[in-house]
């Protein structure tokens, strides 16, 4: 019996292979076709009358009036809808849902069961048509099993862009505070809990190692954490620079949640991407955040919930005063970011509020002074920039992924129409239409080949 060297056995194999590769490599393309009644462009501000949008495969290859429909591609007659690009929300917390304040509901749950969560909001947060989400902050790495199950087609759901861990200091609003110490492990690094400048790039190039893609800091309190004032500075600005430096040198960028004023300036001149919340701005702020391009990320939805439970009594003691105290500051910091052309990038902070009711941002930020059309720029374009996804996301052209969304009537005769999002298609797959969500290859996230028409 002759022997092969591996030389030989190799050239056999591809040999073997070379017919199955062939036909993988000439297998056509799915070619899709959108016919819109209208058209929103968002990078120039406008409506495009009759559009038409080819997909092939999972990227836009034409958008715009009078481009033809290739032949054989399947039609989807979306003349009845304005379409639009696919939202973005750039502060989500897919893992978890409103708990109130309390945090002893992690005391219950086993390991894992964060990631199954996720698994369910994740779904409704697509079919409430945003098709990305920045998480910025989950425990036992969840949200980064929970991008990867959605990447891999294992669940439907959003793109993730995750952030694993927060990273702030002992006791902070990054901590779990509140029990005694011998209930649970001290959180160290690895859980994004650090003190001093080694320790934060310790955290920052752990949470990268496991796969992060941003980076979470708390600089300052927050309302559901228990032990600490809600506007105080907790990281200093020697840590936060360090972080941004970190992160920068791994091509990461640094969100920063931030309510009171002198944690948001430290924060923007440590040079962060984006200032979460921002409840307290004054002059200065707005100045610097305007000279360094940090985006404010208002989540002005989590303000409204936050105040709603404290005067209901559903959120704990602790978390109602404070949410009472900072909600009036917010609401004026951004209407005086709004009025001086601070970068807006949407973010609602959904997990403080059920997931899927995203939209209602967009009323807020309208009541707040934004026009209907830079609302929904904020959502599109502008929070594609903060993510650094502007060549693939944000806008409905040649190129970029097929993220598209439709509604009935005009978004920008009547913002709260992003409410009711009948139409979504992420990457190229339907994923809703006709208002009802697709049906789902079992085991694939994805659509089964039955559920698009002509």
């Amino acid at each position: 019996m002759r022997v092969q060297t591996l030389p030989s056995l190799f050239a056999a194999l591809l040999l073997t292979a070379a017919p199955a590769m062939a036909r993988q490599a000439t297998a056509p393309e799915r070619v899709v076709a959108l016919k819109a009644g209208r058209m929103i462009d968002v990078v120039g501000g406008k409506v495009v009358e009759n559009a038409t949008i080819v997909v092939r495969g999972d990227r836009i290859e034409a958008a715009g009036a009078g481009v033809p429909i290739p032949r054989g591609a399947e039609v989807i007659d979306l003349s009845g809808y304005t379409v639009l690009p696919g939202l973005i929300d750039t502060h989500t917390h897919l893992t978890g849902d409103p708990s109130g304040g309390y945090a002893d509901r992690g005391l219950r749950q086993w390991p894992g069961y964060a990631a199954l969560v996720g698994a369910k909001n994740a779904r409704l947060t697509l079919l409430a048509g945003f098709t990305t989400v920045r998480n910025v902050g989950a425990g036992e790495w969840a949200d980064i099993a929970l991008r990867d199950a959605i990447r891999d087609g294992l669940v439907p759901g959003p793109r993730i862009f995750a952030a694993a861990y927060s990273i702030g200091i002992t006791g902070g609003h990054c901590d779990t505070n509140g029990f005694r110490p011998d209930l649970r492990p001290e959180p160290g690094p690895e859980q994004g809990v650090a003190n001093g400048v080694d320790a934060v790039v310790r955290a920052v190039r752990y949470q990268i190692k496991y796969g992060a893609d941003v980076i979470k800091i708390c600089a300052t309190g927050g309302v559901l954490s228990a032990g600490d004032a809600v506007g105080v500075q907790q990281l200093t600005f020697d840590e936060m620079r360090a972080i941004v430096e970190t992160a920068r040198m791994a091509e990461r960028k640094v969100a920063a949640h931030a309510h009171g004023l002198e944690g948001i300036k430290a924060a923007v001149r440590a040079g962060v991407a984006s200032i979460d919340h921002g409840s307290i701005l004054d002059d200065e702020a707005i100045r610097l955040m305007k000279e360094h391009g940090t985006y404010l990320v208002p989540t002005m939805m989590a303000f409204q919930a936050v105040v709603d439970g404290a005067r209901s009594g559903a959120l704990a003691p602790w978390s109602a005063a404070k949410a009472l105290e900072i909600a009036p500051y917010a609401r004026r910091s951004v209407e005086l970011a709004i009025r001086a052309g601070v970068p807006i990038a949407f973010g609602t902070d959904a997990g403080v509020f059920p997931h899927g009711t995203n939209a209602g941002e967009f009323r807020l930020l309208t009541e707040a002074g934004m026009t209907p059309i830079a609302a929904l720029q904020s959502a599109t374009i502008h929070a594609a920039r903060l993510l650094g996804q502007e060549r693939d996301l944000g806008a409905l052209e040649a190129g970029k992924l097929a993220d598209i969304i439709a509604v009935r009537g005009d978004p920008l005769a009547d913002i709260r129409l992003l409410e009711r999002v009948d139409f979504v298609m992420k990457g190229g797959v339907v994923y809703k239409r006709d208002g009802a969500a697709a049906p789902i290859a079992a085991g694939t996230g994805r659509l089964t080949s039955t559920s698009i028409g002509n």
